[in-house]
């Protein structure tokens, strides 16, 4: 009895003792591939515990800075190669798709999945980019090709050419075949190299059967990175998808430029805090990399050699010294002012009165040279006149150089944070923009405010010239008790009348530059009257009555269609309210549209609606008097 409970006690012994050995082994960290076909590339594949911190990289025993780690259980982008030849005929091709249906089904929200089915040839039956739920309607209901063949390698490089459309970092190819290929017009070596270009690492399942050879799907396997496995039969096929979605959790794709020459050797370790490290010995090749480029046919072919080089450096150096010399040339004045100043008065020897004036100068020299480059443009005349009409203290050159610089500072800013593409520019010029809308803002505030003041302006005017004041006169009261901006106008008006400009082309002028239609209409009044004769007075209280009653109506209309532009603003906000807190609440749920091609164009179309959209519902509400 006691040796038996001694054997027993041992045999628990070695089946902890065996356990703990197998955890320990699932444990492991381990480097299955180094791939090096797009030097200076390097695309590492690494093996690590489930649920394991993001892998840090070194080559050489230096840390690398910049690579890119995905792994193959979260976000990424799958192609499942399913064969459908004769081979599969009956129940191996409904278990397959079964088990291919429960493998998409598991896979992420924000997966892209797709479909490609082998017989005689290879067929892609979904779009880049598809969403789980459209690869797995798309498997329901396949069928067996009607004619031999077995393409394998078509299916892989077409599988291939799909998944190096996506922008996904992580990929792999799932191929489910019984048989060897016998119909591909590509070769092995074609499957292979089209899966590297597309850094897609291949994982196969082999039914067995009579016509299956393990061979070519290990190597697809083991030099792209992935796996091979075997299911015994087809009612097998589940688990063997269950296994090999356990292995993408625990696969890292790892990608980073090397400063390794060709024919060097690299030493790369992988270390997973927790879980160990793991290091492997890889040989570049010295056929790595790109051949040179061309020479440029703008240089001669001498200028390429030793004596070239320098005659173009000497070049190089003269043009320098000669810009030099052209800015040293237009700077003497200052200098020479410069040395002058500490002797001319108590305001010149002031440093900071110095340095600001030195600023202005620059300043005027920049805003002068954006005005005369661009002075002839019909939209620069339209902001120099909407800088008039705001009444801001700034050159129509220095506003756009404003505006260049905060386009440049947010792109710049955008870059770093999101890289160089679409955003970039959208954040760009919304930074050129922005200035430009508060001008406008400020400019229409000012006009709104103008138009408000009309009609008390032309009753003021009529009282003077009842009093029997001239018109001049009736001017300057205006000027003297009237408020701002029709004050600051109107002295405007009166000084370009001092220094010699016809009364009426000053209105003129002041009409054009203020932008108000009402305005505009008193003073072609005022112009006719003046050159027919008659009273002005009872002129300006006609065109003050019909002004007043003409705001009056325009805002009774305004108060009418309120409804309407704030059923505008509702509907035109309303999508992007309820997309941004529906992705705050589920971003897998929104994640096909933000990530998929079809979801994209989605987007575009929408925002081309709602444009469409506000522009009509504008229509409608405007009213121009």
């Amino acid at each position: 009895m006691r040796l038996k409970l001694q054997h027993l006690v041992f045999l628990t012994v070695a089946a902890a003792y065996c356990a703990t050995a197998a955890q320990a082994h699932a444990a492991t960290t381990k480097i299955r591939t180094i791939d090096a076909g797009q030097y200076p590339l390097i695309r590492v594949t690494l093996v690590a515990p489930a649920n394991a911190h993001t892998p840090t990289l070194n080559e050489n025993g230096n840390g690398v800075a910049g690579y890119t780690a995905v792994n193959l259980g979260r976000t990424k982008s799958v192609a499942l190669a399913l064969d459908r030849s004769q081979s599969m005929r009956g129940k191996p091709l409904a278990r397959a798709v079964g088990a291919a249906q429960k493998f998409v089904a598991s896979s992420r929200g924000d997966d892209h999945v797709g479909v490609v089915v082998f017989g005689s040839n290879a067929i892609a039956l979904t779009q880049s980019g598809s969403s789980p739920g459209a690869a797995r309607d798309q498997l329901t209901g396949l069928t067996v090709d009607p004619k031999p063949g077995t393409a394998l390698y078509d299916a892989i490089v077409l599988a291939a050419g799909r998944l190096a459309a996506d922008d996904r970092p992580g990929r792999a190819i799932v191929v489910v075949t019984d048989g060897q290929d016998v119909s591909s017009l590509h070769s092995l070596e074609d499957a292979v190299d089209a899966a590297k270009k597309a850094n897609a690492s291949v994982y196969a399942i082999g039914i067995a059967g009579p016509s299956f050879t393990p061979g070519d799907l290990r190597r697809l396997a083991t030099e792209t990175g992935g796996s091979f496995r075997v299911a015994a039969s087809s009612s097998g096929l589940a688990a063997t998808y269950g296994a090999l979605r356990d292995e993408l959790a625990r696969t890292w794709s790892l990608s980073y430029l090397t400063a390794a020459g060709p024919g060097s050797r690299i030493r790369v370790a992988a270390s997973v805090r927790g879980s160990g490290k793991a290091t492997r010995d890889f040989t570049l090749s010295t056929s790595s990399g790109t051949a040179p480029a061309a020479p440029s046919t703008v240089i001669p072919a001498a200028g390429y050699g030793a004596i070239g080089t320098v005659a173009i450096g000497g070049a190089v150096g003269a043009l320098l010294l000669l810009a030099l010399r052209f800015w040293f040339a237009a700077t003497r004045g200052s200098r020479v002012q410069q040395r002058i100043e500490p002797h001319v008065g108590s305001a010149a020897r002031n440093p900071k009165a110095r340095r600001r004036a030195s600023r202005d100068a620059t300043r005027t020299r920049l805003a002068d040279a954006i005005e005369k480059a661009l002075a002839d443009l019909k939209h620069f005349k339209m902001v120099q006149s909407m800088i008039e009409r705001a009444d801001l203290p700034i050159r129509p050159g220095e506003l756009l150089a404003v505006c260049a610089a905060i386009a440049l500072a947010l792109g710049l800013l955008t870059a770093i944070v999101a890289g160089v593409g679409l955003t970039m520019l959208v954040v760009m010029a919304l930074g050129f923009g922005a200035p430009l809308g508060y001008v406008s803002m400020k400019a229409k505030a000012r006009v709104r405010k103008f138009e408000n003041q009309l009609p008390d302006l032309l009753i003021t005017l009529a009282a003077s010239l009842k009093a029997g004041h001239s018109f001049r006169q009736g001017i300057q009261s205006v000027v003297d008790e009237g408020a701002e901006p029709a004050a600051s106008e109107f002295k405007r008006v009166m000084t370009e009348t001092q220094l010699g400009k016809p009364i009426d082309d000053a209105l003129q002028h002041m009409a054009a530059r203020v932008g108000s239609s009402n305005f505009t209409f008193v003073i072609n009044a005022v112009t006719i009257q003046r050159q027919i004769g008659g009273s002005l007075a009872g002129l300006f209280d006609m065109v003050a009555e019909t002004v007043r009653q003409r705001q009056q109506f325009a805002r009774k209309v305004r108060s009418l269609t309120a409804m309407g532009r704030m059923s505008a603003y509702i509907l035109v906000g309303l999508p992007f309210f309820v997309a941004a807190v529906v992705t705050m609440l589920n971003p897998l749920y929104m994640a096909p549209l933000y990530h998929t091609p079809l979801g994209q164009k989605l987007m575009v179309l929408g925002l081309m609606m709602i444009g469409f959209g506000s522009l009509l519902l504008k229509r409608i509400v405007t009213f121009r008097g």
